[in-house]
């Protein structure tokens, strides 16, 4: 983003480095206005996106009306003292399981919002293979990991993406929690070590409660998992370990062959949404120390981990309007059944 007095002096920088450039939004703060400006209806509909409060109201109400196959469950607390909560739906308790991780980023305001969506249709749909996802398999997922910073980029900040933990050395807040992760930490410079970047790392591998809780949680339920998913935007993309280096994997071949499965029924549905997948490293950049990474290496029985970017390419990016919530609920669908199905076919849960 750049200031509106500087556009000249940073077209000119361009310019002298023959740098190609294409402006992609105009007015960032126009977005955001009219993401506010979405009232919806007074029931929870995924028509608009909703604060930390209404999603914890909604997921309480989801657990009085599913009593029987639903049960809440809270990581721990974070920086600021706020209950990281998550539900389990399961219709047999010997199901194999997959872990849905969301909003780690606090403006991916999406992931939170189709993470609720697939909640629902879970416990709702009437669709037979939607059925069979939910009967067949038993469903971890945290809606919101980065409270602090979620009500954050609610209240204050809509393009926070940091934790709200304050840090030691400088007067920058927070650390980036997919960053902070002890599975390379700090590798190869996929992550940062000033306090003032986004991608700061933290000053230690686990350095924030968030992160330190999630990782606690996942070790007492570590033979109850095949598959690890976190929930990101922006850019359409299923992102396979690793993210510190360009070297693929053992299973590589499968995880493609997965990924392959995802985009081609994302891409079938009249949407036509191209969705690319590869390793974190090879298909985006370098990134070290992410959840996705330390699943993997750290659990034997998890080998099928994506990290998922959900829309859009930058049109919108981090502020991907209300009217896009359900058409892009609607393709992770498409694409989960495909992910799950292919690596049920291939053996891995």
């Amino acid at each position: 983003m750049v200031k509106p007095e500087e556009i000249h002096n940073f077209l000119q920088l361009l310019e002298n480095y023959e740098i190609e450039q294409e402006l992609l939004i105009e007015n960032v703060q126009d977005l955001i206005d009219l993401e506010q400006s979405y009232s919806g209806s007074g029931k929870f509909d995924w028509t608009r996106y909703y604060e930390l409060h209404e999603i914890e109201q909604w997921l309480d109400d989801i657990l009085l009306t599913y009593p029987n196959v639903t049960e809440g469950f809270i990581i721990g607390n974070s920086y600021e003292n706020r209950p990281i909560r998550g539900i389990k739906i399961a219709y047999k308790q010997d199901n194999p399981g997959i872990f849905i991780e969301s909003n780690i980023h606090a403006r991916e305001w999406i992931t939170s919002a189709t993470a609720t969506w697939f909640i629902n249709e879970l416990l709702t749909s009437q669709d037979n293979e939607v059925r069979d996802l939910a009967e067949n398999y038993n469903w971890y997922i945290i809606p919101v990991l980065n409270v602090d910073g979620f009500v954050f980029s609610h209240e204050h900040d809509r393009l926070w993406r940091k934790t709200r933990q304050p840090t030691s050395v400088s007067y920058c807040e927070g650390t980036d929690p997919n960053r902070n992760f002890d599975s390379e930490w700090m590798a190869n410079g996929g992550a940062s070590g000033n306090p003032c970047e986004e991608t700061y790392a933290g000053p230690q591998p686990f350095s924030e409660p968030e992160t330190m809780a999630l990782a606690e949680f996942l070790k007492s339920i570590e033979g109850e998992i095949s598959i690890y998913l976190a929930f990101h935007s922006y850019s359409q993309l299923l992102l396979s370990p690793y993210g510190h280096t360009e070297e693929p994997p053992e299973n590589y071949n499968d995880l493609l062959a997965i990924g392959e499965a995802f985009a081609t029924a994302i891409k079938s549905l009249p949407y036509e949404t191209p969705y690319r997948y590869g390793s974190t490293a090879t298909t985006i950049y370098i990134a070290s120390g992410s959840s996705v990474d330390w699943v993997y290496t750290n659990f034997d029985a998890v080998n099928v981990a994506y990290t998922i970017e959900f829309r859009d390419q930058g049109r919108f990016g981090f502020v991907l309007p209300p009217a896009q919530i359900i058409p892009n609920c609607e393709e992770l669908m498409a694409g989960m059944l495909a992910l799950v199905q292919k690596s049920h076919e291939l053996d891995y849960i």
